[in-house]
């Protein structure tokens, strides 16, 4: 595969990572605005077209006043507030779509060429398949909610939120290598550890994502609106409240709460510590300065953390931190990207 069909792929691939990033955003917002019910059926293609008029507006409507958010909840709701939710579903709902239309034309277009090497081929496949398994995971969150009980599952939203971040980090990782190939070979022993610790940072933050998931799910960033404490307490005392105890971990706000915390610490202690033992290797500047934008990168997603905390999470600072996040996942994956580069061997 040549330079040009390279660049042009990962191009491609970035677009469709941009794309991916802002229908997380919507999707935060849809949650937050509690939007994420309003769509009572799954329709992936007829439902492409929103109501075109009045009398279709109102056969939605009357579906969506079947369902128990609207009874239990929302049994004031009017027509107009009625479409204020629904068009956040409804574009949440598009943008997916519109994503698998711009990965799969241009795929298919790149593949009648013969512009893709037969190794990549898998890969792209395996990414169009994950797509396809978020929107069913979509609709199978949003079926949880749909019954007695108002509210999605935490475990679906989690890993509705998990797969979407899986595909960002397939895209952008394959688009990366296309940029520029790396080697994990011919480095010493001191390159290698920086590499493992890049590695187990990446995976910190995939830990930031699950727990975050959690909180979103249950609502817990509602409770506990102090910091650094938990409501005076470094460990809240109802940690372990309820039976069985492994519960606590996906269904107790305040264990739930104090994982996300723990990881964020984690974070804050470990990614100075990384950028200051890279800075001891003399290599080029573009792993150094990106290490740099991690740590500016990860103190505007913690700060934003915090700020959504304290104030019960609002709907434009909780859709930031959700954000945020994925943007802090780029740039750690472009820092661990660099890393494939071999250190020189008089380094450590």
């Amino acid at each position: 595969m040549d330079d040009s069909a390279r660049r042009q792929i990962a191009l491609w691939l970035f677009v469709c990572a941009a794309m991916v990033f802002a229908t997380l955003v919507v999707g935060g917002v849809t949650r937050l605005t509690r939007s994420g019910l309003s769509i009572v059926e799954w329709q992936p293609l007829v439902g492409t077209l929103p109501p075109l008029s009045q009398q279709d507006w109102l056969e939605v409507f009357g579906k969506y006043q079947q369902t128990p958010e609207f009874r239990q909840v929302n049994h004031d709701m009017t027509l107009d507030e009625f479409k204020f939710i629904f068009w956040w579903e409804y574009f949440h709902r598009l943008l997916g779509r519109t994503i698998g239309l711009v990965f799969l034309l241009p795929f298919l277009y790149f593949l009648l060429r013969r512009r893709i090497e037969g190794s990549l081929v898998p890969k792209l496949i395996g990414i169009f398949l994950l797509g396809g398994l978020q929107g069913a995971m979509g609709w199978y969150m949003v079926k949880s909610g749909l019954v007695d009980d108002p509210r999605v599952s935490q475990y679906r939203l989690t890993a509705h939120l998990s797969l979407a971040f899986l595909i960002f980090i397939a895209m952008m990782w394959v688009a990366l290598g296309l940029i520029e190939e790396r080697s994990r070979y011919f480095a010493n022993q001191g390159w290698r550890r920086l590499q493992r610790f890049g590695f187990w940072l990446f995976v910190l933050a995939c830990y930031m994502v699950v727990t975050g998931g959690f909180v979103a799910g249950i609502h817990a960033g509602k409770a506990y609106n102090t910091f650094p404490l938990m409501n005076g307490h470094v460990v809240p005392p109802e940690i372990l409240m309820l039976d069985p105890w492994y519960f606590n971990f996906f269904s107790n706000m305040a264990t739930v709460q104090f994982d996300h915390r723990l990881g964020a610490w984690l974070l804050a202690l470990l990614a100075p510590w990384f950028w200051f033992r890279l800075r001891r290797f003399p290599v080029r500047g573009r792993a150094q300065a990106v290490a740099g934008l991690m740590l500016l990168v990860l103190a505007g997603q913690i700060s934003l953390g915090i700020l959504t905390l304290l104030n019960a999470v609002p709907v434009a600072l909780g859709a930031a931190h959700q954000g945020g996040a994925m943007v802090l996942m780029a740039t750690l994956l472009w820092l661990n990207h660099e890393l494939r580069v071999p250190a020189p061997l008089r380094a450590g």
